[in-house]
């Protein structure tokens, strides 16, 4: 969400690495830890995965849109790496179950 400052200037309300999107991901993964059938790990990691893929586009948005001035570049590292390994574990749990 785009608002106005008190100086007219656009002002980007967005969430980074201590936003919801960092702490779904996280309480999803938490909560696979905890499944007991093999399928509930896949859905919950696969929704960790996605919300990890919604952070990155955010992300992106931010450091193309030049909205705030922040450096966004390590945070973009680290949540493609985290997209990485999120898809690894997924594939992996789905090879493993057939």
């Amino acid at each position: 969400m785009v608002q106005a400052d008190a100086e007219g200037k656009g002002i980007c309300s967005f969430q980074t690495a201590s936003s919801w999107w960092y702490t779904s991901i996280g309480a999803n993964i938490e909560e696979a830890g905890a499944a007991i059938r093999r399928k509930d790990v896949i859905a919950k990691m696969s929704i960790s995965a996605k919300e990890a893929r919604e952070t990155l586009y955010w992300l992106k948005l931010i450091e193309k849109s030049q909205i705030v001035k922040i450096e966004v570049s390590e945070l973009l590292e680290r949540s493609e790496e985290l997209i990485r390994i999120l898809t690894s574990i997924v594939k992996t749990s789905q090879s493993s179950t057939q």
